[in-house]
């Protein structure tokens, strides 16, 4: 049955700006109509300016955060939801009856998948258990007695956005950097370079498309440099990975090459940071999404089938809001 309007909303929309404006092409190419409602915890999130709808929500963190989110589906009708950042992926996963009694999609894995992404170290155990390829991983107290090679890398067994994660040099930085990180996981340290794959799920876990690209320049955690690349064994362990995991909607999958062999390290259960590369280069997404909420006929490329070499750069914008403006923002609460 095709749906006449399709509402979307995302959760923690940050800087997510393009990935908004995206989201708008896709409904004016398909002559859809819906709102793109966005929540997030700061009135000065730039995305909010690229939203039809906006409401401040309490933190993730908090009790209300969730019926907050379930009287915002309720009132605007939502249709998908999106999660935009890593915490909000188990809370949106636990939570998924509720939210869905709505008449909502949530577009987020099982609550298991969701626990084994949130945790680099339960992320080490299933790659080996799928016989992904991924760099040597330990615990704190499992390297008292070994004899490491350096230089290694070290990150938090529970981090995001590529915070609190360091190259290590020697003993004495791995003996500091241990006590310094929370609940660090050690790994042996590969040059890379660091390829992000964009795997995408239907709401059924069938794999629509996969498209990789090589970070060539990263700040604050997320690419401002890249290009598309193309690496068939990368894609063939993607879809592995995703059907491991019963991926629902899109995953970001991140390895790091060496010697021409891809060594996975993370998964992250959402939409990247650098998925308009991805788009652009004709894995359509959005488009797709959104023609699944609606009924209509969905065409995908062959797995692979994206243009090869597609370079991007970003720079900053800016979005000016007066004090009327910020307060009228800051106000709209559920």
């Amino acid at each position: 049955m095709r749906a006449s309007t399709v509402n979307v909303l995302f959760t923690s929309v940050g800087r997510r700006v393009e990935l908004l404006r995206a989201f708008r092409k896709a409904y004016a190419d398909l002559g859809l109509r819906g709102h793109i409602v966005a929540v997030d915890v700061d009135p000065l999130a730039p995305a909010f300016r690229e939203a039809d709808r906006t409401y401040i929500v309490p933190r993730i963190s908090e009790a209300a955060y969730v019926p907050t989110l379930v009287e915002i589906c309720r009132r605007e009708g939502i249709r998908l939801i999106f999660p935009l950042i890593d915490p909000d992926i188990p809370v949106l996963a636990r939570n998924r009856q509720e939210l869905e009694a709505t008449g909502a999609k949530v577009v987020v894995v099982s609550q298991e998948a969701a626990t084994t992404t949130a945790d680099k170290w339960l992320t080490y155990l299933f790659f080996r258990q799928l016989g992904i390829p991924t760099p040597r991983t330990w615990l704190p107290d499992q390297i008292q007695e070994l004899d490491l090679e350096y230089p290694l890398f070290i990150k938090p067994r529970f981090g995001s956005a590529g915070k609190g994660a360091f190259r290590v040099n020697n003993r004495r930085e791995l003996d500091f950097f241990i006590h310094y990180v929370p609940n660090p996981i050690i790994q042996e340290f590969l040059p890379g370079p660091e390829i992000t794959s964009d795997v995408i799920a239907d709401f059924e876990g069938h794999i629509m498309a996969v498209v990789s690209r090589q970070r060539i320049e990263v700040r604050w955690g997320e690419v401002a440099k890249g290009k598309t690349v193309y690496h068939p064994e990368i894609i063939q362990y993607c879809v592995t990975i995703a059907k491991g995991l019963g991926a629902i909607g899109p995953i970001t999958v991140q390895c790091l090459m060496r010697d021409g062999q891809p060594y996975f390290t993370e998964v992250n259960a959402r939409f990247g940071g650098g998925v308009p590369l991805g788009i652009a280069a004709g894995v359509r997404s959005p488009h797709w999404y959104l023609s699944l909420a609606a009924g209509l006929p969905v065409q995908v490329p062959p797995l692979g089938g994206y243009t090869v070499g597609l370079y991007f750069t970003r720079f900053d914008d800016s979005f000016f809001l007066t004090e009327e403006e910020y307060a009228q923002i800051s106000g709209r609460r559920v």
